[in-house]
């Protein structure tokens, strides 16, 4: 019987514990997890108790994990943005394989610093950008390597991010200042930058970007609306951002998911409790929140294809559109809806012939990426398949959302390759 890969987690929150680590659950015959390091007791035990980490392996801190020899084969770090690159850095050091969680860093330059080092030190790292590993963006890059539409000249992407998703994590959330996370192109949309990259197969050379936060201010707040929802907002019923209404009255498939980070215990009693006084309960005027909630960005690449990328917060659907415009045909698909459709050109006007392609998605996290990812990294720790999602590309990518936040800022076109040169210099 060959022996089990040990893996450790840096980070037991929402991603760690309950998108990459039920891996083990379903493959226990391959993987274990023989350490965790999370200053939270709760999700720290329960960790321990549901993958029955032994007590020599759960730490409270990062800091006391890695002051030990290696223990595993990898280490999985999905702590909060500002500490992957330090913990990175300790995890090469060590010589463990790495899963990180995106962002790489709110830096530039710890970005491709990281590249250097791991590469210094041929270590694997995997940064989770997961919609890679759905059916449905691999069906997309299959059929664009296919040829099937010829060479692909512009794209148009849309990320779709959802009402509700962006005041959970973007006004309310851990992800609502800049200063204390990433910017919003980088936090949110970075997803987008890898899928683009690997799409396009080229290196991007100039972006430009226009955005704001236009929406979830002071000033937009109803008339009377207090500090907190639970506290007698006359807007209550009529308000789609309500916090009561978004976590203890929607019924939506999300809900379980986020309710979890309101309450590790919950229940409508617990919830309720932990929006009297916790940051989710907070009227979405009155937070301190900076990042946008609407942004645009014009793409070019090496190769001459052009990119139009939209994120915008006002979507009812949480959903990820596309269109690729192609020398021989187009192709147009929508993630939340899983279907693909593929014109080819035909003869005369509008006599195209289209192929339609439903995506059955995966049961796990991101539409099966959370799951798609730990069976690629677990095979690449096994020696079954080389890493395609190398660190060179990720942190590419991660440049390209920097330099379209330059952009946004200073509201000139960034080219790509002398904005990384001036980071570095």
């Amino acid at each position: 019987m060959k022996q089990k890969l040990k893996l450790a987690l840096v980070g037991a929150g929402e991603r760690g514990q309950y998108c990459y680590a039920p891996y083990a659950k379903m493959h226990g015959y391959e993987i274990e997890f023989v350490a965790v390091a999370d200053p939270h007791k709760g999700r720290r035990e329960k960790f321990v108790q549901d993958y029955h980490v032994p007590a020599e392996g759960v730490f409270e801190t990062a800091e006391q994990f890695f002051a030990r020899p290696r223990m595993a084969d990898a280490v999985l770090i999905c702590t909060q943005d500002s500490q992957h690159y330090a913990y990175a850095c300790q995890a090469i050091d060590l010589g463990y394989s790495i899963l990180l969680e995106k962002p790489i860093s709110p830096s530039v330059r710890e970005c491709l610093d990281l590249q250097r080092r791991a590469e210094e030190k041929g270590t694997q790292i995997m940064v989770c950008h997961v919609m890679r590993y759905t059916k449905f963006y691999r069906k997309l890059k299959e059929l664009i390597d296919s040829g099937v539409i010829g060479d692909v000249v512009h794209v148009t992407h849309t990320e779709n991010v959802a009402y509700w998703h962006q005041v959970h994590s973007f006004v309310r959330g851990n992800w609502r200042r800049e200063d204390e996370t990433s910017p919003m192109i980088l936090a949110k949309s970075c997803h987008d930058m890898d899928i683009l990259l690997w799409m396009v197969g080229s290196h991007c050379t100039k972006v430009s970007s226009f955005g704001s936060l236009g929406h979830f201010r002071p000033e937009n707040a109803p008339d009377g609306a207090p500090a907190r929802c639970l506290d007698g907002c006359p807007a209550a019923d009529t308000c789609p951002y309500d916090a009561e209404r978004i976590y203890l009255r929607d019924k939506g498939v999300h809900v379980p998911v986020i309710r979890k980070v309101v309450s590790l215990e919950n229940t409508d009693e617990s919830v309720r409790e932990a929006l009297k006084t916790g940051p989710y309960g907070r009227c979405v005027y009155r937070c301190d929140n900076d990042v946008v909630d609407h942004q645009v960005a014009s793409l070019l690449f090496e190769n001459g294809t052009t990119v139009a990328f939209t994120m915008c917060a006002f979507s009812d659907a949480c959903d990820r559109t596309v269109k690729f415009m192609g020398t021989r045909g187009e192709i147009r698909a929508s993630m939340d809806n899983n279907v693909i459709e593929v014109t080819q050109f035909g003869a005369g006007v509008r006599t195209g012939t289209t192929a339609v392609y439903t995506v059955k998605p995966g049961s796990t996290g991101h539409s099966g990426g959370d799951e798609g990812i730990m069976e690629e990294f677990v095979s690449i720790l096994k020696g079954e398949r080389e890493n395609t999602n190398t660190i060179a590309q990720s942190v590419h990518s991660h440049v390209m959302a920097f330099a379209a936040e330059e952009s946004r800022l200073t509201g000139r076109t960034v080219d790509v390759a002398d904005f990384e040169k001036s980071v570095m210099a």
